[in-house]
């Protein structure tokens, strides 16, 4: 199922408007979808500044949503789909939860924990393994996160050129 190009495009272009979301919030745009037997039991978006909280990332509350609307901790036979890898926090969340899947678009290659800097998802010492899947829409994930830190970084300069111009 998760090796169809279809079907994960589709999820994964679900996600990609979950990130939206949360740059129009000011955050890093991040998105995850929580998905069983085809259908939505989670959604999820990077809110930590939003919510000054800093395990609001995108996995964590799709898995806190799937986790309400399933009234169950355990998240056995679904599939997160998000945009980016996900980061230590969030990978020891996707093991905890049971989650069979995990199908992402872009990696991080800073604090990637399913493969790319360390592979928490699927550690063989863990008592749960996920069965993971990158790459998926990985040009369009990517370019989301690196024009908003390219923007980011503009505006950056553009303040700091400000200041600069207003203390003369």
């Amino acid at each position: 199922m998760t090796d169809d190009v279809e079907h994960n495009n589709k999820w994964m272009s679900h996600a990609l408007k979950l990130a939206e979301l949360a740059e129009q919030q000011g955050e890093i745009p991040v998105g995850a979808v929580l998905v069983k037997n085809d259908q939505i039991i989670g959604e999820g978006w990077n809110q930590s500044i939003t919510l000054n909280d800093p395990t609001a990332h995108a996995e964590v509350m799709a898995i806190r949503d799937a986790g309400n609307k399933v009234d169950n901790y355990r998240l056995v036979g679904s599939t997160l789909y998000v945009t980016l890898e996900p980061c230590p926090m969030c990978a020891g969340a996707l093991v905890h939860s049971r989650i069979e899947k995990l199908v992402f678009g872009a990696s991080d290659l800073k604090t990637g924990a399913a493969g790319s800097v360390m592979n928490i998802v699927s550690h063989a010492q863990l008592n749960h393994q996920v069965e993971v899947y990158s790459g998926v829409m990985h040009h369009e994930c990517s370019a989301r996160i690196s024009a908003f830190f390219k923007k980011r970084r503009e505006q950056k300069k553009a303040d700091k050129l400000k200041s600069a111009i207003l203390k003369d």
